[in-house]
Parts: C-alpha cells; sequence; structure tokens
C-alpha cells in the first residue's frame, strides 16, 4: 500500500467514500501544515483549518474542541491523525456535528481504543464505511520513527497514557442527517 495515514492518498480515499461537490465548504481538524487543505483546495472546495500549532500559511490558529464556527455552516469536517491526541474524541464529535450542515458529513482517521465509530453514533452521526486500517498506520508509525519525524513527538507522550492497551487506526465517514 502506498498510502499512509494523514498523506495525499490517504485524503482522497476519505473522500472516494462521499459524493463530495465543488464549492462546498470544508474543514480540516488539527490541519498542521495544511496539506489536506491545498488537496480540497485543489478539489474545488472552500477550504480551511485549524489547529493550535499551525505549521502552515493555509492553516489558522484554533482549537477544535472549541471550533469559532457558527453551528450548521460546513459541509465537510476531516480529520486525519488528531482527535486522539486532543484527548477528548468525544467532544471533538460533537464540535463537528455542532458545525456540520444536515447532509454535512465527516471523514475521519485516527487512533482508536476500540470505541471511535460507537462515539459517532452517540453524537448523532449515520455511519456509511468504517474501516480498520491499523496495520497501515503501523507500518506509517514505524517509518516515522525510524526517520524521527516531528509527528512522532505528540505519540511519544501518549504512549505511557495507553501503554498495555490496544489501539488500532480506525477510518470513520459519517454524515449529519
Amino acid at each position: 500500500m502506498n498510502r499512509h495515514p494523514g498523506g495525499e492518498a490517504q485524503t482522497l480515499y476519505l473522500l472516494e467514500n462521499i459524493k463530495w461537490k465543488k464549492e462546498m465548504k470544508a474543514l480540516d481538524l488539527g490541519a498542521g501544515e495544511g496539506d489536506t487543505i491545498r488537496i480540497l483546495k485543489s478539489l474545488g472546495m472552500d477550504a480551511h483549518g485549524v489547529d493550535l500549532f499551525p505549521r502552515g500559511s493555509d492553516v489558522e490558529t484554533g482549537d477544535f474542541l472549541h471550533l469559532q464556527y457558527p453551528s450548521d455552516s460546513i459541509d465537510l469536517c476531516i480529520s486525519q491523525c488528531a482527535f486522539f491526541v486532543s484527548r477528548d474524541q468525544k467532544n471533538a464529535l460533537s464540535e463537528c456535528w455542532r458545525v456540520l450542515k444536515k447532509g454535512g458529513f465527516l471523514l475521519l482517521s485516527d487512533l482508536d481504543t476500540g470505541n471511535l465509530s460507537e462515539m459517532a453514533e452517540q453524537t448523532g452521526f449515520t455511519i456509511l464505511r468504517q474501516e480498520d486500517q491499523t496495520l497501515l498506520w503501523r507500518e506509517y508509525y514505524l517509518e516515522a520513527i525510524w526517520n524521527d519525524s516531528f509527528c512522532c513527538e505528540e505519540y511519544k507522550i501518549l504512549q505511557k497514557e495507553y501503554k498495555g492497551k490496544k489501539l488500532r487506526y480506525t477510518m470513520v465517514v459519517g454524515r449529519k442527517e
């Protein structure tokens, strides 16, 4: 597989699971360097992104646990490798629900202790697709460790907190009905 969590191929793979349209208003949560934002813009979407510590010019400073966007204003929320690091996936899902318009989509790929889809359903999302991508994530993580990548610093902190617990990497595609 030539794709990794958070990469361009993964973003396009997530989008394959919905009927997206040009001019959709999209929001990348935990946008980092803004790679996903640039991909969404290249497809004709009105894309924005927030991150506590933005590392790209397309990314606004913001907390996806407390979004500064009005309710029912976004067509697509996307997040890759970020909700878990927030340590409050339930609140992150609730914020997505709040800002998404009726019929809006949630595209999520993230670390999962086993109940990510269930939390999304409890928030009110209809789950259109769920996929275990653990093997894909492990390959990416090992490569990141090998290359001493910046992204792994966040996970070193979490390793202590989740030591001994089974973690998976899950893709969830949902819709606000």
